[in-house]
């Protein structure tokens, strides 16, 4: 079956649209944070193809803040047996070991060292501080080499946690937020990420502009990002 992309906007919200040889439109949003794509007839032009998306908001719209509201609501137990992600690879929890606050790992087992008494949210706070150490220490090789292939250079990067965005950019101090979650990530999905945001310094939309840019830079980014929306978030119980 043949299929051709593009990209749209519609309210604000990016839309990615897949021709194929097929007889009627389908609108699917999908999980984690609602990404929204559109399948549709080769015979369909785009203004046929914003109606529909119009006509469909309020359902998109539904669906996304139920996406939204489930992420916000994940638990995080910390206890041995979880799983957690680190740069896409998975590891076991263990939280049986006190003392000084620490993470290691060893092998497929992420260790969890909190002094002795501490409850589930210590010891999240002690990972949490580990990813944003990490995703520090990833960035400053990539800046240093996608800043002057975009032409761009930022001023400052902050690791901020964030609900419903993987990063945004900061066009006033020339600033980049950068979600810690990414430290749980394939490192092919942060380099997106990097890249993505400094060519928003010179497309603040999702517009034909913007796109034509990132195939330009980046050809493959549309598979980064697929990889990074599909990849698990929540913790799992181990086996």
């Amino acid at each position: 079956m043949s299929t051709a992309n593009a990209y749209l906007t519609v309210a604000g919200l990016g839309i990615d649209v897949i021709y194929k040889d097929i007889k009627n439109l389908h609108i699917s949003v999908y999980p984690p944070i609602g990404r929204v794509r559109v399948a549709a007839p080769f015979r369909l032009d785009e203004d046929a193809i914003r109606l529909a998306i119009v006509q469909r908001l309020p359902w998109i719209k539904r669906q996304r803040q139920q996406l939204q509201d489930a992420e916000r609501q994940t638990e995080r137990r910390m206890v041995s047996g979880e799983t957690h992600y680190v740069w896409g690879e998975r590891y076991r929890l263990d939280v049986s070991r006190t003392g000084r606050s620490a993470v290691e790992i060893k092998g497929k087992t992420i260790w969890v060292v909190a002094p002795e008494g501490s409850d589930a949210e210590a010891r999240w706070h002690i990972l949490d501080r580990w990813y944003r150490r990490q995703l520090k220490a990833a960035l400053p090789p990539l800046l240093e080499k996608w800043q002057p292939i975009v032409g761009v250079e930022v001023t400052k990067t902050v690791v901020r946690r964030m609900k419903t965005k993987w990063a945004t950019c900061v066009e006033g101090s020339n600033a980049i937020w950068i979600n810690p979650e990414l430290a749980k990530k394939n490192p092919r999905a942060l380099e997106y990420i990097v890249v993505h945001e400094l060519t928003h310094f010179h497309e603040r939309t999702h517009n034909e502009r913007f796109v034509d840019l990132m195939d330009r830079l980046m050809p493959d980014w549309r598979s980064r990002r697929d990889d990074l929306n599909e990849a698990p978030l929540a913790a799992e119980e181990w086996a």
